[in-house]
């Protein structure tokens, strides 16, 4: 790295940046967050969002893919986005930290296998994190926080709700993710009408799911029309 003539480095107070990742999905209806349970001081033993120091040598990007793979074994290199950056004073009690907060929302995670600083990896409900019963390290509340806002915003403005359900998903299904993100039951017969219709915003395939356990009539299958990149026509009630 060059140094500027004249410049002193040493006359401004020293920071490190840190990545923050959050990744949420849904199994069987219940919105989920990916912890790791950290190994090392500070905050032993406390479950936190998988992240850690960015290094010299890399991106913002490659230290939140890097933290995330050797920490819980998740690999997502195309779908992590920033969404928030957090330096409060004593936030870090190392030392003064700015970390930059990343968020993915998948489908499957697939195999979670704690590595490096983290003694344990899982999937744990997002409602044990909102209601405080699951305590999490440094101000990373707050961050699961931000993430699960930003995502029901989303609800309203983009497709992100596939993201949970996958390319093919029935209309219970989709339903299912925005009753778990904004905490409301929705009538099921309105969810459908206000989606299935000429303005396409979910299209038929023609197929059916497989029949749950307690048989019955097979769902059938949907994917996203055109119209569901603009938007979607399912509000949020204030």
């Amino acid at each position: 790295m060059n140094v500027l003539p004249g410049y002193d480095a040493s006359a401004f107070p020293a920071f490190a940046v840190t990545v923050d990742v959050v990744i949420l999905t849904m199994t069987e209806g219940v919105l989920q967050v990916l912890l790791v349970q950290r190994g090392e001081e500070p905050f032993k033993g406390v479950w936190a969002v998988p992240g850690g120091f960015k290094r010299p040598e890399e991106t913002l990007d490659e230290a939140a893919r890097r933290e995330l793979s050797e920490e819980t074994g998740v690999d997502v290199p195309s779908l992590l986005t920033q969404f928030g950056a957090y330096g409060d004073p004593g936030r870090d009690p190392r030392m003064n930290v700015v970390t930059v907060a990343y968020l993915a929302v998948l489908r499957d995670v697939g195999a979670i296998v704690a590595g490096t600083d983290a003694a344990h990896a899982a999937l744990v409900p997002v409602s044990d994190i909102l209601g405080e019963r699951v305590e999490l390290a440094f101000d990373h509340l707050q961050i699961v926080r931000d993430a699960v806002e930003r995502v029901r915003i989303e609800l309203e403005v983009s497709g992100i709700a596939t993201a949970f359900v996958g390319t093919t998903f029935t209309m219970a299904e989709l339903r299912a993710v925005y009753e778990a993100l904004w905490g409301v039951q929705l009538d099921a017969a309105n969810f459908r009408r206000s989606l299935v219709g000429e303005d396409g915003w979910v299209i038929p395939t023609g197929r059916t799911a497989r029949p749950g356990p307690g048989g019955g009539r097979p769902a059938e299958l949907y994917r996203v029309g055109r119209a569901w990149k603009h938007g979607t026509p399912i509000q949020r009630s204030r």
